[in-house]
């Protein structure tokens, strides 16, 4: 690598590297680590504000913009006080049971929305019932941003690296459901396994708040029923247009900006208020995160190790997957998988050609279509920073007075990281490879 690469990954792992201790706050060291990435013209502003592979990715940006508004909006009807409720009710107060639904209902949800906007509208209600029970909150939003990365994995409009796959391979939204689903129910099943050993201190049952609960009617909770009702015809509509993608062509953040105009247009709700809820630091740190990033795309760097990697197994299908799977996890721990795999896609996209020339079917090489998303998706939960809804998820938590450290999320993800690649190796292999 030039002297400009080693400097363009001195400074990101300066960034990292303060971001992971907390030295200085993360918007800090994400927008220094951006602007010393200009000043050594690492990246340029038509890259880092105007390429879609290397620059910031407004799409993110302007999606979770609009989703924030329409999620301040919905929390003035006192829907979330309703949900917090008939959540703690189901659960009959009981702390484990509260986290199963609530984790099942977060991939459930990041299955057919994109994971980012389903941890924005699970995490206030998860702030309130944990409030009513007197539960730790850190837990409960720790386990739904996981359980959104685990369910977003399913389709191929749940995470936004599986819509990148799509386009590259030429695949299809039931293809995802074929060969992406079926695994994911299986990794959800025992990650609400894993939350029963890896949060076990968090549930505390206290029988007295668990039957003041009980005596709640959660109908009372709605405060505006009239803005209710417009609110949630605007967010099914929007709901809908992210479904219907493929056929109607517009991309997530134009509907969700479009959905927030509408809602502000058409309901009482004042400007000031719409936007109060939303998360600016959050959105900031994207920024600085995707120029830091972009820039080490542009030189050329993970573009670099990603061959490595795939050289190393020689052109062979069965070693080629299996470092796939386990490299873009381990990557994508580190650096957001969206530009991860907008990078690594052209040189999946050559492998499982040369497999189809090689006397292997479409469907033999698009296994490592599998292999890439798996481990782009799965290992976005090994750390803090390794998928937007994590950021997103702490950010929410740092504005609600219950911060949530890099290494308290870590320390969890990495295990649920390893445990579900783990789990995926013996299915491509057995499925695929065998």
């Amino acid at each position: 690598m030039s002297v400009l690469a080693w400097l363009s990954v001195a400074v990101f792992l300066g960034a990292y590297a303060l971001i992971a201790t907390e030295r200085i706050h993360r918007v800090a060291a994400a927008l220094g680590g951006a602007g010393i990435m200009l000043l050594i013209h690492a990246s340029d502003a038509g890259a880092a504000f105007f390429s879609e592979e290397t620059g910031v990715d407004w799409n993110v940006i302007f999606l979770l913009l609009g989703m924030m508004i329409i999620v301040g909006v919905l929390k003035q009807t006192g829907i979330f006080e309703y949900l917090a409720i008939w959540a703690a009710k189901r659960a009959r107060g009981r702390p484990y049971r509260l986290m199963v639904l609530l984790v099942v209902i977060t991939a459930s949800a990041s299955a057919l929305l994109d994971n980012v906007t389903t941890v924005l509208l699970i995490a206030p209600v998860t702030f309130l019932v944990c409030q009513r029970l007197a539960l730790p909150v850190v837990p409960y939003l720790i386990a739904e941003a996981m359980a959104s990365n685990i369910g977003g994995a399913a389709t191929l409009v749940g995470d936004p690296p599986n819509i990148i796959i799509a386009s590259r391979g030429g695949l299809s939204f039931n293809d995802f459901l074929l060969h992406m689903a079926p695994m994911v129910i299986v990794l959800m099943v025992v990650f609400v396994a894993l939350c029963r050993i890896l949060f076990r201190k968090a549930f505390v049952y206290d029988p007295e708040r668990a039957a003041d609960i009980m005596q709640l009617n959660e109908r009372e909770a709605i405060a505006d029923r009239r803005l209710l009702w417009q609110s949630l015809a605007v967010l099914g509509l929007v709901m809908a247009a992210f479904v219907l993608h493929p056929v109607l062509h517009y991309e997530p953040s134009v509907v969700a900006i479009l959905g927030a105009g509408l809602l502000v247009a058409a309901t009482k709700v004042t400007t000031e208020q719409a936007i109060a809820e939303v998360e600016w630091p959050t959105l900031v740190f994207f920024m600085g995160l995707f120029v830091m990033v972009g820039a080490l795309v542009e030189i050329g760097v993970i573009g670099q190790v990603s061959r490595l990697a795939v050289d190393a197994t020689a052109g062979q299908l069965g070693p080629a997957t299996m470092v796939l799977l386990w490299a873009s996890a381990a990557l994508s721990a580190i650096v957001d998988n969206i530009p991860y795999v907008a990078t690594m896609s052209p040189i999946v996209a050559d492998l499982v050609q040369a497999s189809s020339g090689n006397g292997g079917d479409n469907g033999t090489g698009q296994v490592l279509w599998w292999a890439l998303a798996f481990g782009a998706d799965l290992g976005g939960n090994a750390t803090a920073v390794g998928a937007a809804a994590n950021v997103v998820v702490i950010g929410i938590a740092a504005r609600n007075g219950t911060p949530i450290s890099f290494w308290t999320f870590t320390k969890y993800g990495l295990i649920v990281a390893v445990v579900t690649v783990a789990l995926v190796t013996p299915y491509l292999w057995l499925r695929y490879l065998l």
